[in-house]
């Protein structure tokens, strides 16, 4: 087996991971600054910090799904399947992955429709479940975030290692730095601003690498070049399970099944992920569903154009002598590690393709990561501290906790990712093993909050079941297929992985919905609206969140209660959405006015779904139909047409959203320089008695 030799010193290897992370950290605590001093939003308030006031626009929404969904996996795990199963590996990585997304739009309007207050998906169920369903699915949604947190740095920890050879454990330790710093100077906020700018320099990168394969590199140069290339590896490296071994062909049995694992695994690392929830608590209400849609497809062109464009590099540069492992393929370990995509830059531009790599995954690792450590923190403080130790906690001491939640998650995510690294678990057995262990819950989690026919028995039942399946069904086939024999390398083979992520999905989604319609609830959903809601004027300078939580669990206790049958039936009947009296709703919340963008989101999700997983990939895999050089052509200039159409939703769209905010801060920078900050502490005061005087 040949070795991958570091073609950048390790100095650039800690330079990047200790020198752009704090340069982030710098960048973040100037943001929080001037968001501070130049808006009406403050750092310095719990709300603000942990669901950026519940006011960011669709475009920073969706540049914002975008950084948290581009993974070190998304970089480099579908340049694999793109290495190992051609021009399919990036379709089903990119289709698979970007379902979850798009019907995540769906659950943003139920979540704006049914708890527009709460601050976790968890609060949701504890409130309408009970303590014994939040523990569960909390237990859920911590291997979740640890699962993906390890996950992010085990993949990029591994590339960094075979770029500049820094200690891998040093790298695992190492990049959370600079991310802990900034997060905790800026909250979420000022978290979408930087990942705003982590996502810009990713798009410039990711343009830079497609023009240099596609139109300008002396080693391909052209899709034609492309094509002879990858004809030449098929007729040398015939792939297994694909049409006459061709790399350009959708008909390839196994990025079918890689698709199936990727599109149960990405249900269960979206709908359990509190970061994605965020970013809907996060959104305005009336723009949650363009958010999530624009954000879907503008993250499909990541994976899909990057790893045509890479990945396929791979192949095509494998029997080149600047090919890194050359004369030999990439080894089994090798790919799965996720070395297709740095062996590959390295082949076409040499240290500036490693450089630009490196970069291009750190900020992919750094931006994906501050939402897990922002989104654990959440669920902590909230969930935890909050909820079960001190419910009369000040915001002040909420801003602490949530900043000290912060740095032990950071912990953790470094020391699971050292158990791994150290027992010999790379990122391609992670990702394929993430479905089996959390899929049982994800059909429960989306029905708590679109369902009120789902009981408390069926959500738990259907998650701990469902796992318990899926673990079953995960190490019987590795051992059925395998003499019995259960390893790593066999318990992470694609018809394992398949089977226990079906088995978990589905039998959660069975066992759920069949006890529910067994002995169904009715439930009343202004018990959830309720959550954290100050119910009546002369009540909103006392409530406080814990004593509408309170009030939220008595009258769901009362309901249960057989004499109140007949009132809850009244409050029920006619109109699930009827808003409790009492209850205030800002205009674009209200359940009535969400109602046209619940049908939009159900409409364009699904029929975005089934043209990526449905209309275009199964009639070319049943027909097994062979890219021609002009369909190959056609393939390649969409996906750069899409790469440019993502750039545009996740650099520009933000800044003309936000045009009139960016003004207002450049006045207020303007003025601080010509009357040396007078003029903005009168307004301040002005302000300050205006309110007062409101109040």
């Amino acid at each position: 087996m040949a070795e991958v030799t570091a073609i950048l010193p390790q100095g650039v290897g800690y330079g990047v991971v200790l020198g752009v992370g704090f340069f982030f950290a710098a960048f973040m605590a100037i943001l929080a600054q001037i968001q501070n001093r130049y808006t009406q939003y403050s750092t310095k308030t719990s709300e603000e910090f942990n669901t950026a006031s519940r006011s960011v626009k669709p475009g920073l929404i969706a540049s914002g799904i975008v950084s948290a969904w581009t993974w070190a996996a998304t970089l480099l795990q579908s340049c694999t399947v793109a290495y190992e199963y051609g021009v399919s590996g990036p379709f089903w990585y990119a289709s698979g992955a970007t379902v979850q997304i798009l019907l995540f739009a769906i659950l943003g309007v139920k979540v704006k429709q049914n708890a527009p207050r709460c601050h976790t998906y968890l609060e949701i169920i504890y409130t309408r479940y009970g303590s014994t369903a939040h523990w569960v699915f909390m237990v859920f949604a911590f291997i979740t975030n640890i699962l993906v947190g390890s996950q992010l740095l085990l993949g990029g920890s591994a590339v960094v290692t075979a770029l500049t050879g820094m200690n891998v454990y040093a790298a695992v330790w190492l990049i959370p730095v600079g991310v802990t710093v900034y997060v905790v100077l800026g909250g979420l906020r000022a978290t979408f601003l930087c990942d705003y700018t982590h996502t810009f320099i990713l798009m410039i990168i990711m343009l830079y690498f497609i023009f240099e394969v596609y139109a300008s590199s002396p080693l391909i140069g052209s899709p034609r070049e492309m094509y002879n290339l990858l004809k030449i590896a098929a007729a040398q490296r015939p792939v297994s399970g694909n049409t006459d071994g061709s790399y350009m062909t959708l008909k390839s049995n196994f990025a079918l099944i890689f698709g199936v694992i990727q599109l149960c695994s990405g249900s269960g690392t979206v709908f359990l992920d509190q970061g994605y929830w965020q970013r809907a608590i996060a959104s305005r209400p009336s723009t949650a569903v363009r958010a999530y849609l624009l954000g879907g497809l503008a993250w499909y062109a990541i994976p899909f154009a990057f790893a045509t464009t890479l990945g396929l590099s791979a192949v095509a540069l494998t029997g080149h002598s600047s090919f890194p492992t050359y004369p030999n393929p990439l080894s089994p370990s090798q790919v799965s590690a996720g070395l297709a995509a740095p062996t590959a830059a390295v082949a076409l531009l040499g240290k500036r393709g490693a450089a630009a790599l490196l970069i291009i995954l750190f900020m992919a690792v750094t931006s994906a990561a501050s939402s897990e450590m922002i989104a654990t923190s959440s669920i902590l403080t909230f969930d935890v501290y909050k909820l079960h130790i001190r419910p009369d906690a000040p915001p002040s001491t909420m801003i602490t906790v949530s900043h000290i939640m912060i740095v032990v998650f950071a912990f953790v995510m470094a020391i699971v990712a050292s158990i791994w690294q150290a027992i010999g678990i790379d990122l391609g057995w992670l990702f394929l093993f993430m479905g089996v262990v959390i899929g049982g819950a994800v059909v429960p989690v989306a029905l708590t909050i679109c369902w009120k026919k789902q009981t408390k028995a069926a959500a738990i039942t259907g998650a701990i079941v469902g796992c318990a399946a899926g673990l079953f069904a995960w190490l019987l086939t590795a051992a059925m297929t395998n003499d019995g024999v259960l390893s790593v390398a066999t318990t992470g083979q694609e018809y394992a992985s398949v089977a226990g992520c079906l088995a978990s999905i589905c039998t959660g989604g069975i066992c759920t919905v069949g006890i529910s319609l067994w002995n169904p609830d009715d439930f009343d959903w202004e018990i959830t609206r309720a959550i954290n809601r100050v119910l009546d004027e002369s009540s909103s300078s006392s409530s406080s969140t814990s004593e509408e939580t309170a009030r939220a669990s008595q009258l769901r206790e009362k309901e249960k209660d057989p004499a109140n049958v007949e009132v809850r039936e009244a409050r029920t009947q006619g109109a699930d959405d009827a808003p409790l009296p009492g209850l205030k709703f800002a205009e674009d919340e209200h359940p009535d006015k969400l109602r046209g963008a619940l049908k939009f989101a159900v409409i364009g999700s699904f029929s975005l779904v089934a043209i990526m997983d449905i209309i275009v990939p199964l009639p070319m895999f049943f027909s097994q139909y062979t890219f021609s050089i002009k369909f190959f052509t056609a393939w390649v200039v969409i996906g750069i047409i899409w790469a440019f159409c993502s750039a545009f939703v996740c650099i520009f769209l933000p800044l003309i959203e936000s045009r009139a905010a960016i003004f207002e801060v450049g006045g207020g920078l303007i003025r601080d320089v010509f009357t040396g900050g007078r003029d903005h502490r009168k307004r301040k005061v002005m302000a300050e008695s205006g309110a007062k005087g409101d109040a």
